[in-house]
């Protein structure tokens, strides 16, 4: 199930960093959706990024002040009429289902390497 190799140069090219999530909450009309508000440290402040990972967690206020890994320099997208700014970066389906986060407080807006 492995997919096309790519450069390191390609791999370059996508930055994870971490996020700290300030509110969690599920889009209406939808069964899989959160819309998420994380703060990247950065000058223009918090970020929207709509997930689709409902179905992972039990109440979205669990997820308040989590520190979760995002790729965050895609394009944006519209999702339900809603802008999101980036994706969450996690492992698995179903029961394996994880996310990815770091084992100690980082500042907002850590990068991966």
């Amino acid at each position: 199930m492995s997919k096309e190799r790519i450069t390191i140069d390609e791999f370059a090219k996508i930055e994870v960093r971490v996020g700290t999530v300030q509110s969690a909450e599920r889009v209406p009309e939808t069964d899989k959706l959160l819309r998420l508000i994380v703060d990247f440290g950065e000058e223009g402040g918090p970020r929207q990024i709509v997930s689709g990972i409902n179905a992972y967690v039990n109440e979205p206020e669990d997820l308040l002040n989590k520190q979760l890994a995002f790729v965050t320099n895609l394009e944006p997208r519209t999702i339900k009429g809603l802008e999101s700014n980036g994706m969450l970066f996690a492992v698995g389906g179903d029961e394996t289902f994880a996310f990815l986060t770091p084992d100690r407080h980082v500042p907002p807006g850590t990068a991966a390497h």
